[in-house]
């Protein structure tokens, strides 16, 4: 499952994160994130245990979102011992999303 992250938890539960972090930058009025929303659900139960999967609504949490740049949503980011490795933006296909994430497992 996909657990909601905040700005004060960011840090807790994304950068000092001991596995992967899939961060799925949204927004509940962008419809390209409901699009993706299904498919960063499957990653999660395909991956659990290996890669934690959270979402940010962008318009509750300006703090992250501006921190790391997000300028369009979806934006989904990997980060891996707490840095950025990685960025997929826009509503991609599983396929895509997975290959991504496999390169830091």
């Amino acid at each position: 499952m996909t657990e909601p992250v905040t700005d004060k938890e960011f840090k807790a539960v994304v950068l000092d994160s001991d596995i992967p972090v899939l961060v799925d930058f949204w927004a509940p009025w962008c419809g390209p994130c409901r699009m993706v929303a299904p498919v960063v659900d499957e990653i999660a139960q395909q991956y659990d245990g290996k890669v934690k999967v959270v979402k940010l609504n962008t318009d509750e949490n300006p703090a992250v979102a501006s921190q790391y740049g997000i300028r369009s949503i979806p934006t989904l980011m990997i980060f891996k011992g707490g840095q950025r490795v990685d960025m997929v933006v826009g509503a991609v296909p599983k396929t895509t999303l997975a290959s991504t994430l496999e390169k830091y497992l």
